[in-house]
């Protein structure tokens, strides 16, 4: 449909924060008819990024076919943060959570648990730091997503420094001890901020 397919435009150019009018304009309907079909942002959004967020779940299973953990855990990193890189809409959806979207939900929570055993196979072979955990994931797109929208069309290709850097911090053994992670409801919370600072519908 026009709405989604504008939706899809906006975001991927401004991030899932544009202004609704915006995406109500290139669909070529008025506002009224937009949030009449679309009451609230997060469901616009989450039909915005349906097929992405398919792409997303195809990417983990692709890491884990990889005869080499770490390797596999490196191609999905950069692979994340790539997506990122290509659309500031996915950029914001990756750091963000979705309670009124249960499906959306569902294949975060499928590839989440996908991800675990890539960090485990990592860790057994010896590749990944010990004391990586879980949630350091999100804090790297946070971390990537941040670059990504500082550093703009000035420099593009900034955030695959970041990365680099990142995955040589990550390779174990680790060289010292790192500060306490964040809890996993930190994160949760945290990620749910970022939708809730959203302005408007």
């Amino acid at each position: 449909m026009r709405i989604v397919e504008a939706a899809r435009d906006v975001f991927g150019e401004q991030g899932v924060h544009a202004p609704l009018e915006e995406v109500a304009r290139r669909a070529g309907v008025g506002v009224a008819t937009l949030y009449r079909r679309f009451p609230t942002r997060p469901e616009l959004i989450t039909c915005a990024f349906e097929s992405k967020m398919q792409d997303y779940a195809e990417a983990i299973e692709a890491a884990l076919a990889n005869a080499d953990p770490w390797e596999g855990f490196c191609w999905y990193i950069e692979r994340l943060c790539a997506m990122q890189a290509g659309d500031h809409g996915f950029t914001d959806v990756l750091t963000m959570t979705f309670p009124t979207a249960p499906e959306f939900e569902a294949v975060r929570d499928r590839v989440f648990s996908r991800f675990l055993v890539l960090v485990r196979r990592a860790k057994e072979a010896g590749r990944l730091r010990d004391d990586f955990v879980p949630e350091d994931l999100p804090l790297i797109l946070m971390a990537n997503a941040g670059v990504v929208t500082a550093a703009g069309s000035a420099a593009p290709d900034a955030w695959r420094r970041l990365v680099g850097l990142l995955l040589q911090a990550l390779e174990g053994p680790g060289r010292g001890v790192l500060p306490a992670a964040a809890a996993p409801d930190q994160m949760l919370r945290a990620m749910g901020r970022r939708l809730a600072r959203s302005p408007g519908v």
